[in-house]
């Protein structure tokens, strides 16, 4: 298969189902929705609020006793005015140099009400300054260059006592690694901002919904058919012909889907872009083989992969645990997730992730979209889904939030698109970093996992230890 359209048409037309949040502001808004336009991808509420802290002593002897502390200070900043698109999402709400303990003191609740810390360590003698900070108990990351002190020999024994248990640290000469710093971060704030609207007739288990709301903060909101027929019922019928426009001129093919179920599959993805923004919500989940089956007038994936597209979260099956993985991976990386039905391959040391729906901008709202074509839904040869072509050679993590206690996961590289008429419609085969017969021996929690390109272990590290989850490698 070969594309059909080439960039410069990709972007004169990257609105829709190839759109950017900030591409979004110049489509025209759904009528009677305010637009909605994401602060970051997976988050619409509020920036993430972050302490950055410069730690250094005055006349220190390392990295040298003729160090500026001010200037030092002003070349940090020159860097963080550099990567100022790194942090478009998040407040410094303390910005200081700090040069003792009892200026930490000073700063009070002004620390306890952020989503996280970040220690810049410019000279020797900060460990009573950082010991001071750790006091607030909020998530903390230092970072540290090469020369800034000897105090990296401590920091070790310093994580693994008591006061030290939300205390990360990153070693690194990359300034770039600043950016870096704030991820988990900003993962805590997405998760506790998010509102999840899960369209089902089904109540969800009561006790999953408390421990996720008292474990991340995020609401988990169930709606019945009405408010989503409300809403489809008020999108205008040149608004729905506009989008339907898009996804078949975008679309290398249409194999299978008339026009009319097009069509109205793209009535409904507005639909659900406009109940998000009424309820202020991030992530939308329909019950599509279980209580919404037939109800609702079109299948609902195109819904799903254009709010994937967006930034926001469109998720199968009333999958919540999904959701929240979604919601995750989002902070973490500003990357969507592709829900998966694995099967495994042996044979080249693989499993299959194939769903019929498959996530166009995997590389993030900003980036480029996967060529797709318009297929139905393999299982039940009916419906309309985008069937993507991934990335070969691409890194990626399979994992999955499974409650409020773990997360399971693997890292691969996606060897194969396949394009089979068995299974699902969007397909990657993944060769796994690890041992295949140990991963299926010991799969559980589930079918579906998560796929998001890129390895983000070492994310996942830190905001596991920040949120007391335990990381299990499944291969």
């Amino acid at each position: 298969m070969k594309p059909q359209f080439n960039r410069r048409d990709f972007l004169q037309t990257a609105a829709g189902c190839a759109l950017c949040f900030r591409a979004r502001q110049a489509w025209p808004a759904i009528q009677g929705a305010s637009p909605l336009v994401p602060i970051s991808p997976g988050c619409v509420r509020s920036k993430v609020r972050v302490a950055k802290i410069y730690a250094g002593i005055p006349g220190a002897l390392w990295p040298t006793p003729k160090l500026d502390l001010t200037a030092e200070v002003q070349r940090y900043e020159t860097e963080f005015t550099r990567m100022r698109g790194d942090f478009a999402d998040v407040d410094f709400s303390v910005d200081k140099l700090v040069t003792q303990p009892e200026q930490v003191k000073e700063l009070g609740d002004a620390l306890r009400d952020v989503d996280g810390i970040l220690v810049i360590h410019l000279s020797m003698g900060i460990t009573p300054i950082l010991e001071e900070i750790l006091k607030a108990r909020r998530p903390t990351v230092v970072f540290a260059a090469p020369y800034s002190g000897h105090e990296w020999s401590n920091f070790g024994a310093l994580r693994r006592g008591e006061n030290g248990a939300l205390l990360e640290c990153i070693l690194s000469s990359n300034f770039s690694d600043l950016a870096v710093a704030v991820r988990p971060f900003r993962a805590i704030h997405h998760l506790r901002e998010a509102k999840v609207i899960n369209v089902s007739t089904r109540q969800p288990d009561g006790d999953y919904l408390a421990s996720i709301r008292e474990k991340f903060g995020t609401e988990i909101k169930t709606v019945g058919l009405q408010p989503v027929m409300d809403a489809y019922n008020s999108i205008r019928r040149g608004e729905a012909e506009a989008e339907t426009e898009l996804w078949i001129r975008q679309a290398e093919q249409v194999v299978e889907p008339p026009r009319d179920e097009i069509f109205r599959s793209c009535q409904l993805a507005l639909a659900f872009e406009k109940i998000l923004a009424q309820e202020k919500a991030t992530c939308l989940t329909v019950d599509c083989y279980g209580s919404m089956y037939r109800q609702l007038p079109a299948f609902p994936c195109v819904g799903f992969v254009r709010l994937n597209n967006m930034g926001l979260g469109g998720i199968c099956e009333s999958d919540l645990p999904s959701a929240m993985t979604h919601i995750l991976v989002q902070g973490l990386s500003g990357r969507p997730g592709f829900i998966s039905d694995p099967t495994m391959d042996e044979s080249v040391k693989g499993i299959i992730l194939a769903h019929c729906l498959g996530t166009l901008k995997m590389d993030g709202p900003d980036g480029q979209a996967a060529p797709y074509r318009l297929r139905t839904i393999m299982e039940r040869q009916e419906g309309c889904v985008p069937q993507a072509r991934m990335r070969l050679g691409q890194k990626v993590t399979q994992l999955q939030l499974t409650g409020g206690e773990r997360i399971i996961y693997f890292t691969g590289t996606v060897i194969d698109v396949p394009d089979s008429n068995r299974g699902c419609r969007t397909q990657i085969t993944v060769q796994i970093d690890g041992d295949p017969e140990k991963l299926w021996q010991n799969w559980t929690d589930g079918l579906h996992r998560t796929t998001v390109y890129g390895d983000i272990t070492p994310d996942l590290k830190r905001f596991c230890r920040f949120k007391n989850l335990r990381m299990i490698q499944e291969a």
